[in-house]
């Protein structure tokens, strides 16, 4: 079975605040979507952990590694 970020972190409460918030600042739903993969890929990146338990030495290492490896957003559909 394949893992993808939705298995893991789709359903949370984290992700549904993100998108209220998105929503009453009346971004475009592209801009959300991108918003919510950002969100994602940072929590699977540090091993599922809540953002509430991260700090600046995450972003940074989050935004090194994918400066490295030039990973991308999915084509959002």
């Amino acid at each position: 079975m394949e893992t993808t970020t939705d298995n893991i972190v789709g359903n949370s409460r984290l992700l549904a605040r993100v998108r209220g918030t998105i929503r009453r600042k009346h971004y475009s739903i592209r801009t959300e979507r991108a918003y919510l993969q950002w969100v994602k890929r940072f929590i699977l990146f540090h091993g599922v952990r809540h953002p509430k338990e991260m700090g600046a030495p995450e972003v940074e290492r989050f935004l090194t590694q994918g400066k490295r490896t030039k990973f991308r957003l999915p084509s959002i559909v």
